[in-house]
């Protein structure tokens, strides 16, 4: 695998987006310079992040999101040998 998250990556097993192996590495993601740990979704290219928007849920059960455009700057979190 490369060094380079994907471009486009959803939590979601349903997504067509969705990469179990980037996942199971750890994806951390800076959205506009902050840090963020609560992104369902997001895409580089089109800027853009999805965010759950509290405790709402649609009719099927899926949380609620937003999406937020800005700069994305996603990054492999870093494995701690102990």
């Amino acid at each position: 695998m490369s060094d380079t998250p994907p471009d486009h990556l959803a939590v979601n097993p349903r997504s067509p987006f969705h990469d179990a192996a980037a996942l199971e590495r750890g994806v951390g993601v800076r959205f506009n310079g902050i840090e963020r740990d609560d992104v369902e979704e997001y895409s580089v290219s089109e800027g853009w992040i999805r965010v759950q928007a509290g405790k709402a849920r649609d009719r099927r059960g899926n949380p609620m999101t937003l999406k937020i455009k800005g700069a994305v700057e996603p990054y492999f979190l870093e494995l701690k040998n102990a």
